[in-house]
């Protein structure tokens, strides 16, 4: 089938729409079926495959199903829901919240930071605020777009739900505490290697897009090359150090790590930039998917 218009229509309804009710959210009940799972199981890492293993098959099974529809059929089905495991809108729309939120009160922005980072928000000074939004912004380029598109690209549907399932496990149990270190080893495992290709690729692209739009693109590749290694996760450092790198900023998050260098204090300018520069890099991936399926069909 041509996946072409189903990739477009996705994007286009995701931008448009957002996030469906949460009634009929597929990640939704992938985290109701995890957390389930998590209560019953033990907590080893057999338990952490089996549990992979069944949350991956319940939510990709359909979507093979899906596959022997007719074309306009399966058009319209597959880009609803491919556009429930892509976060466009509320990725945007919730970093711009927060910067409006501190034109008007600290506190007001960091609770709504405290929706999107694992970090305790609130001492947080305006600086750290506005480094932890771009943070969360352009590491999440990879986990909420470019890498299920690039799975819906190898592997159809299927891959791209398969990605979104492996992630919220990982979002879900991929943690170091005691009651989490072993049941969440192997998804946690399993989301590094699957965003080990997307996380490089959409840095790379963050690059391109700070050439196109005059930012400083020498550094920003840089800055990439120098610290994308210095997170803890093995991928989440190629978008966050390519975009400080662009903005001429340093990103920090404290006693964990820093990123770039303190060229530019970081300002709600920046954070405008770094919402242009996330945007053009969507952009760009969107292009070239499009055209990699174009030429591999």
């Amino acid at each position: 089938m041509n996946e072409i218009p189903v990739l477009l229509l996705a994007v286009s309804i995701d931008i448009i729409f957002g996030e469906p009710p949460t009634i009929l959210h597929p990640v939704v009940h992938m985290g109701s079926i995890i957390a389930w799972m998590k209560g019953i199981l033990s907590k080893t890492r057999l338990s952490g495959i089996i549990m992979t293993l069944v949350v991956v098959s319940v939510f990709t099974a359909p979507a093979l199903l899906i596959g022997y529809l007719s074309d306009p059929l399966y058009t319209l089905i597959a880009a609803v829901l491919l556009s429930t495991v892509i976060s466009i809108k509320m990725l945007f729309t919730s970093a711009l919240d927060v910067g409006k939120s501190l034109d008007n009160s600290i506190d007001e922005a960091r609770e709504k930071l405290s929706y999107l980072v694992s970090r305790d928000t609130t001492t947080l000074t305006d600086e750290q605020i506005l480094s932890a939004t771009i943070e969360t912004l352009t590491e999440n380029l990879t986990d909420s777009v470019t890498a299920p598109l690039f799975y819906f690209i190898l592997l159809g549907l299927p891959g791209a739900i398969l990605y979104r399932a492996v992630n919220t496990l990982d979002a879900m149990v991929g943690y170091l505490d005691d009651e989490n270190r072993n049941l969440g080893w192997f998804p946690a495992r399993l989301d590094d290697i699957l965003n080990y290709i997307p996380s490089r690729v959409t840095g790379f692209m963050i690059v391109l897009a700070a050439f196109l739009l005059s930012m400083n693109w020498k550094n920003s590749l840089r800055v990439l090359l120098r610290d994308a290694r210095r997170t803890p996760s093995p991928n989440s450092g190629f978008t966050m150090a390519a975009a400080a790198g662009a903005l001429s900023v340093q990103l920090e998050k404290p006693g964990v790590y820093v990123l770039g260098d303190l060229r530019d204090l970081l300002s709600l300018e920046k954070l405008k930039d770094a919402l242009k520069l996330s945007s053009l890099t969507l952009i760009l991936f969107i292009i070239s998917a499009t055209g990699i399926m174009l030429v591999i069909p």
